[in-house]
């Protein structure tokens, strides 16, 4: 198989967990033993914890030896379980190589240098999508290099940079997506849409962002808590966008603990604010600012009464991720100009 096609395993992979990382960058890994053979294929899920490569490392040692399983799970702490595997890697991985979708960092952080894992495991050669230009991480490539191992850039680069792009987004100031949820025939009114899988991934997502926007129409009409207790975490902070600043304050989404309500009929303030959900309907939609360019469509398995929407609006479809029985459309607007 091609080098591409093993990275785009590792750019699949990661897109599961797309928006999840943040602050981090969603970045993926696969790891082939000397012969070719697939042993891993993982990605970074939270911050905070083990970046992709390193769980990749943990999965491929714990197959070849399971007693190491009860060892490495001692621990959730991204710096403990790489010392943990310097410790124990037995030689492994000894001529493997490594594909991700990010150069691996080359600094000590919060979560440990992933090139110096590729060296201590003894890594034979490392396939890169995007190479890494942070200030604090980069450089992990030229080390690897620099000690011997065979490095490829630029492979999948364009699918790695659409991956990366979120993150570079709101590393630059501001990252703002429009959220819709659809049936088959593009309905997305009448009571719940998506499925719970869906409903959860939505609440996941919720609880990392810095603001929450949606219509004064939709708070008026639905009556919404916008909570993130499928997540079992922190509700956001809300954004109304709407004209009229009187709601009652008996709608739920008022009464949830340790949250701000906004109220403004302009959008400036969720530009200010790195991390942006925008839920809405097809009203929303229409009108949504030209800033706003990535959607995210949850789309159901099924067909329902009611009213399809009806824009004019061409999407670049760059992701398609399996919710059970439903799916999730990473979507980016085209400019027709």
């Amino acid at each position: 198989m091609s080098d591409e096609f093993y990275l785009s395993l590792a750019i699949d992979k990661a897109w599961n967990y797309q928006l999840l990382t943040y602050p981090n960058p969603a970045v993926g890994a696969v790891i082939l033993d000397e012969n070719g053979k697939i042993l891993s294929i993982c990605a970074h899920q939270k911050a905070g914890e083990a970046h992709a490569e390193l769980n990749a490392t943990k999965e491929v040692l714990v197959a070849k030896d399971y007693r190491l399983k009860s060892l490495f799970d001692t621990t959730k702490d991204p710096n403990e379980l790489y010392s943990l595997i310097i410790q124990n890697h037995q030689n492994l991985l000894k001529n493997s190589t490594y594909y991700v979708t990010l150069e691996p960092c080359a600094h000590q952080g919060k979560t440990p240098a992933c090139a110096n894992l590729l060296l201590a495991v003894g890594a034979k050669r490392v396939v890169i999508g995007s190479r890494d230009f942070g200030e604090h991480a980069k450089g992990g490539a030229k080390l690897l290099s620099d000690n011997g191992l065979e490095v490829v850039y630029g492979v999948c680069a364009k699918e790695c940079d659409e991956l990366l792009e979120p993150f570079l987004r709101w590393q630059s100031g501001n990252f703002t997506f429009f959220k819709i949820a659809l049936t088959q025939n593009a309905v997305a009114t009448g009571g719940v849409i998506s499925n719970l899988a869906s409903r959860t991934h939505t609440h996941q997502i919720r609880s990392l962002v810095d603001l929450m926007v949606v219509g004064g129409n939709t708070v008026r009409t639905d009556r919404p808590i916008l909570d993130a207790r499928l997540a079992s975490d922190k509700s956001p902070n809300i954004l109304i966008y709407s004209s009229k600043d009187k709601f009652d304050s008996q709608i739920p989404l008022f009464n949830v603990p340790n949250r701000e309500v906004y109220i403004s009929n302009s959008l400036e303030f969720a530009f200010k604010q790195r991390f942006v959900m925008v839920e809405g309907g097809e009203n929303f939609l229409k009108n949504l600012d030209f800033r706003i360019d990535w959607i995210l469509i949850y789309r159901s398995n099924e067909f329902k009464i009611g009213s399809s929407l009806s824009l004019n609006l061409k999407l670049k479809i760059i992701h398609r991720t399996t919710l059970d029985d439903g799916e999730l459309l990473w979507c980016k607007r085209v400019n027709l100009g």
